[in-house]
């Protein structure tokens, strides 16, 4: 290309936000010799990387009601007949943490004075975010890198499985993480910076959600209980401290993993009823408005001692080893170099014109290098997103093949106006296309299919991308080759 081209080509915002995002995607991509090793900022998913995976199933369900009596009156019935904890969602729906067959929930409703409309095994999308914090909070504590928690939420809202995956971290050890419970302690302050022990987590009976302290209050706070042996030693720690006297002066102190994670003075109502006998249900404030609620679910997590709220089940796991993972980047690598060969032997053969072939050649791997940059900072890189890199980048060839036989008259370029229509009509036939693809990409993408929905997300952003700014910059950049 002449130097008067190449400035000809530049003079266009279209090429010149190309060349930037491509200078962005490989500064952001990083490629570089570490240790004597080529390596880049690109992640891996557990297909291209050594780990494992954990599928697990949610052992609960969400089900449907209807009953005569009050839901207040007839959840308390029910909790009678099964003895498990569980929660009103919303009008005529009802969170279960415990597994019921279907059969013996519907016994249980009769006796209730209800009738089960609705059985979905899982949890809802409020206790599904809550396992994937604490699991969060369990990897980060442990410094695991690369560790991905995903709720598999079906379009009903519930969630019946989580999937974790781990880099670096064998079968045994992962199931360790994901059941393992860290040590809460309560203490309460006895003069100065002093604190005594009072019980341990493993009196702790039951845990609620994040609730107000009373109806119409803005007061945010969660309900615990404590079993029989645990509520009398926390009478005695309060008497003996002296924070039934003098409760203001006496903070309570809840430890998880030697970490205070909530520090207030007992409430004067809770100390008189203290001296008078122990006290099995207690309730911790957090705060008001969206600052308590955060707290509240913060604290309900910590007093599980990060414990899950609801039991789960391995449904399916898997292990890759780095010698398979390796291998399969090899393949992914030669795989994408033998599809950016056929595409550039297909076009050639079609078009027999270099100047032409190149700069489309060109413009699909530049694509590619801007969705890659991108994937550095929002996506995982595994075999179901090689293959969306390569669908891709088939798909951008195809409608540069549009824009090129629809600009080009007996292969010379027409005068200006008669192009500019030609590139206008050809990219409303490619919009209406990567309308097509998006649409039909969405709901994978809101689905929580794990890799699947990374396929479909790598896919949108490279419609996106080619239509916004490759296809656009392709048109002026073979306006001005090829004009004479």
């Amino acid at each position: 290309m002449s130097s008067s081209k190449l400035k000809a080509c530049l003079s266009h915002w279209q090429v010149v936000l190309m060349l930037i995002l491509i200078a962005g995607a490989v500064i952001a991509i990083a490629p570089r010799f570490e240790d004597g090793k080529f390596t880049t900022n690109l992640q891996y998913g557990l297909d291209l990387q050594e780990g494992t995976w954990l599928q697990m199933e949610f052992k609960a369900e969400v089900v449907g009601f209807e009953t005569d009596l009050s839901a207040e009156q007839f959840v308390d019935n029910l909790h009678k007949q099964l003895d498990s904890e569980m929660y009103i969602i919303e009008d005529g729906k009802l969170e279960i943490r415990s597994y019921f067959p279907r059969e013996t929930l519907e016994t249980a409703f009769t006796a209730s004075g209800g009738r089960l409309t609705s059985y979905e095994q899982g949890v809802t999308r409020s206790t599904a975010d809550d396992v994937k914090r604490i699991l969060e909070n369990k990897l980060n504590a442990l410094g695991t890198k690369d560790a991905r928690v995903n709720p598999l939420t079906s379009f009903s809202g519930v969630t019946h499985y989580i999937r974790v995956e781990l880099a670096g971290v064998s079968l045994a050890q992962a199931k360790e993480i994901v059941g393992k419970q860290g040590k809460f302690e309560i203490r309460i302050h006895t003069t100065g910076n002093e604190t005594e022990h009072i019980l341990y987590g493993d009196r702790i009976t039951t845990v609620g959600v994040p609730s107000h302290a009373q109806p119409g209050s803005s007061t945010w706070g969660v309900e615990f209980s404590l079993d029989e042996e645990g509520a009398t030693l926390f009478q005695q720690g309060a008497i003996a401290t002296g924070a039934t006297d003098n409760p203001e002066a006496h903070f309570l102190d809840m430890i998880l993993d030697d970490n205070v994670v909530y520090s207030a003075p007992l409430s004067k109502e809770l100390a008189a009823n203290l001296e008078k006998e122990p006290i099995r249900q207690l309730y911790a404030s957090t705060g008001v408005g969206n600052e308590g609620l955060e707290a509240a679910k913060t604290l309900e997590i910590h007093l599980r001692a990060g414990a899950l709220p609801v039991d789960v089940a391995v449904a399916g796991s898997g292990y890759v080893p780095a010698e398979l993972s390796d291998y399969f980047k090899l393949m992914c690598g030669i795989a994408f170099i033998v599809a950016a060969i056929a595409v550039g032997i297909v076009i050639f053969y079609r078009y027999r014109e270099a100047s032409i072939v190149l700069p489309m050649i060109g413009t699909n791997l530049s694509e590619i290098v801007i969705l890659l940059g991108i994937a550095t900072l929002i996506q995982q890189l595994d075999l179901a997103g090689i293959a969306a890199l390569i669908a891709v980048m088939g798909t951008g060839i195809d409608q540069l093949v549009i824009i090129t036989d629809e600009v080009l008259h007996e292969g010379k370029v027409p005068s200006p106006s008669l192009y500019k229509k030609r590139l206008t009509r050809a990219l409303g036939i490619i919009l209406v296309s990567a309308a097509t693809v998006i649409i039909a990409m969405i709901p994978l993408a809101l689905m929580d299919l794990s890799s699947l929905r990374g396929f479909a997300i790598i896919t949108i952003l490279g419609v996106i991308i080619g239509v916004g700014v490759t296809r656009p910059a392709y048109g002026e950049v073979i306006k001005e080759i090829l004009s004479k």
